[in-house]
């Protein structure tokens, strides 16, 4: 018998929908994958970049070595040693951050949690403006180039500058990444991709323990973490501009090229994308445009306001549990990177955890579980400080698992209370909170050195306000997401009734 052509594939079908993107390229299918595994890559480098001061500034214990004198902080101590036995260099004993001095550690890293608040905002208005593609490979270089130049630095300010700058460009990489994620995948996937997305930081996160086993001086630590980051060179050739960002700025002969790639690959039929998207364009351009909001609106009527307030303590709860609470497992005793592994290794089953949770129980009993939680680990530990160092390093273990799973949830949550006109400033709103309350953490860890019951006792109770604020918050699952201010103002009422 001869060989047989080969049949070529028939294409399959696309569900139509109204949205004129996804029903050229279908929901979620080849291409969107490969993509999404893509675009994780990146998240990597965030969970580093962002608590990669876990071991920059681990603690390392000093003694004097001025005679007849044991304390390292008095006056009388002329020479201090630094016990290098785990740790040969920190930025601790690189530029002597102890005594007085102890605090300006814990301010460089709320000025990385500063900068990345400002990268996510200035890099969204950038990916708005110049497009998606730019943007984030413009934080992804600016990523790589200001981390390699923290591992020169030669005097703390100059330190503090680039890991700023680093940060700057984190924070831009977390906003732009999740954009062109979300705006390539359908609705019947998007949901449980946004949730996923948190898995690399997660992993980043835990790996950072074995950078840190392996590698003892902070410079070539900061080095290792930074210079996986020229693999981003890949998203030059294979990360293509958002084609609903191009086919909503009037960019339709690009969007459309775009998109016939994208159908190619997925095995969808691209005779009719041209006409289907240049006629989904003309609907949208002859619509009566839609009364825009802003943040003000968030306010203006009393449900609203109430839902809206409740919303930004939990985002200032959840951004301050989470990374104040991986601090803090730093500087209890014990095995650092066997406590900080374990303890960032749990945030991916609560990852995963949150994607079950939130689907059979909704989100609003989930976010209450999941603060009740860390409020449990955290405020039981207020009394155990005395009890031995794996009970300790257990309970703030137990608070950063119910973060992990309330931060994908909050993600979700707040995406879907806020009506469609005013969504993005209420995300946008609810993110700069979170960050200030990541900003803050640092601050609060370093209350322990007056009392070591302070810190977990601190985050326990705000942990409780978040439990709190959630009864006040409808439940979002399976319902149509509100699209005007009345809707945001009635939405979840008659549940809450």
């Amino acid at each position: 018998m001869g060989d047989q052509p080969k049949k070529k594939k028939e294409p399959v079908p696309v569900e139509k929908t109204a949205d004129p993107i996804i029903s050229q390229i279908g929901d979620f299918r080849r291409y969107q994958f490969w993509f999404c595994m893509l675009i994780f890559l990146s998240k990597f480098g965030t969970g580093w970049h962002t608590l990669a001061h876990i071991f920059l500034a681990a603690p390392t214990p000093l003694s004097c070595a001025t005679a007849n004198v044991t304390d390292a902080c008095s006056d009388d101590c002329d020479e201090i040693e630094f016990d290098t036995s785990v740790f040969e260099t920190t930025i601790v004993t690189e530029w002597n951050l102890t005594c007085k001095k102890s605090s300006l550690s814990s301010m460089s890293q709320s000025i990385v949690m500063a900068g990345i608040m400002f990268g996510s905002i200035v890099f969204g208005m950038i990916a708005d403006r110049c497009g998606r593609r730019p943007a984030f490979l413009g934080c992804c270089f600016m990523q790589l180039g200001a981390g390699l130049i923290v591992c020169l630095s030669p005097y703390f300010w100059f330190y503090c500058l680039f890991r700023f700058l680093t940060a700057f460009a984190t924070g831009g990489t977390m906003t732009t990444s999740f954009v062109l994620i979300m705006e390539i995948i359908g609705p019947k996937k998007r949901e449980l991709v946004a949730i996923l997305y948190q898995i690399p930081f997660n992993v980043g996160h835990a790996s950072l323990a074995i950078f840190a086993y392996f590698i003892r001086t902070w410079r070539w630590f900061q080095f290792a973490v930074t210079i996986f980051s020229v693999v981003f060179v890949i998203y030059i050739f294979l990360v293509p501009e958002s084609p609903r960002w191009l086919f909503t700025t009037g960019r339709v002969d690009d969007s459309i090229k775009i998109l016939e790639k994208i159908a190619k690959r997925n095995n969808a039929p691209t005779e009719t994308i041209r006409a289907e998207i240049e006629a989904g364009y003309k609907v949208l351009a002859a619509k009566t445009p839609t009364k825009k909001g802003n943040v003000i609106d968030l306010f203006r009527t009393p449900f609203l306001r109430t839902k809206t307030f409740c919303m930004l303590v939990i985002w200032l709860v959840i951004c301050m549990v989470y990374y104040g609470t991986a601090q803090y497992i730093s500087k209890l005793g014990g095995n650092i990177f066997l406590n900080n592994l374990i303890a960032a290794g749990l945030g991916i089953p609560g990852t995963l955890l949150c994607v079950v949770l939130t689907k059979y129980l909704g989100r609003k009993i989930t976010m209450m579980l999941s603060n009740a939680l860390s409020a449990i680990g955290l405020l039981a530990l207020v009394f155990l400080t005395s009890f031995d160092m794996r009970i300790q390093v257990a309970c703030a273990t137990l608070g950063l698992f119910g973060a992990s799973i309330s931060f994908p949830n909050v993600y979700l949550w707040g995406g879907e209370i806020f009506p469609t006109v005013v969504r993005s400033n209420g995300l946008g709103l609810c993110s700069m909170i979170g960050r200030i309350g990541s900003l803050l953490a640092p601050l609060i860890c370093e209350l322990s050195q007056f009392k070591l019951w302070l810190t977990p006792l601190i985050f326990g109770l705000f942990a409780v306000s978040a439990v709190i604020s959630s009864i006040f918050l409808p439940e979002t699952r399976g319902t149509p997401l509100p699209e005007t201010l009345e809707d945001g103002e009635s939405f979840g009422r008659k549940a809450k009734e």
